[in-house]
């Protein structure tokens, strides 16, 4: 079984459509962390009975540390970490301790519209104020730079009669929630692989 760990810190709307539409022989999602207590995601993981952890979360009795989750994740032995709209920076120090093992969804056509500060509606506003014809979403393995790492898989969508930024948001997400699914299966599948600097998807 793969076992994959989502980080979240919304209604956690890709986490369900992984959840859904990846074969439960395929994977098995053990852990859901988030910095907030009271959102979607978290909610959602409770109904299902998947166990929670909090990370660096303000307010939150029994929020961890980042080197205690990674001892936590190790234990439980995850396989991939999934950022699906995790709004926080992950430490350098975690992602050496998980190094091409942690995959991040971004709602736009990386290298453009991503850095610091571009997540959630500000890439959509900067997307829409750019007169951009094409959008869409990209999924790439996490390093120390913001919206950096190497580039996995990406889909496009048509923004071209977009009325606003929240249309885009709208169309770029049904995409999102075709695309995650795809990659996570790819990875439990053993089909995606790092092959001189060039992410393989088979």
């Amino acid at each position: 079984m793969f076992n994959i760990a989502v980080f979240v810190s919304g209604k956690g709307s890709n986490l369900k459509s992984v959840f859904e539409k990846v074969p439960k022989e395929k994977i098995r999602i053990c852990a859901v962390i988030s910095d907030k207590e009271d959102c979607g995601a978290v909610h959602f993981a409770d109904d299902y009975g998947i166990q929670v952890f909090f990370v660096d979360a303000k307010n939150v009795l029994n929020s961890c540390g980042y080197s205690e989750l990674a001892k936590i994740l190790k234990k439980i032995q995850v396989d991939l970490i999934v950022l699906a709209g995790f709004l926080k920076k992950i430490p350098d120090e975690f992602i050496d301790e998980f190094e091409n093992r942690i995959i991040n969804i971004h709602p736009a056509l990386l290298p453009k519209f991503g850095g610091k500060g571009m997540y959630g509606m500000n890439v959509h506003n900067a997307v829409f104020d750019s007169a951009a014809k094409i959008s869409g979403a990209s999924i790439h393995f996490v390093d120390k730079i913001y919206d950096n790492g190497l580039i996995i898989a990406q889909r496009t969508v048509d923004i071209s009669d977009a009325k606003d930024p929240d249309d885009i948001a709208s169309r770029v997400l049904k995409i999102e929630h075709e695309l995650l699914p795809f990659v996570i299966e790819k990875f439990a599948d053993n089909k995606i692989f790092i092959n001189q600097g060039n992410v393989v998807v088979e």
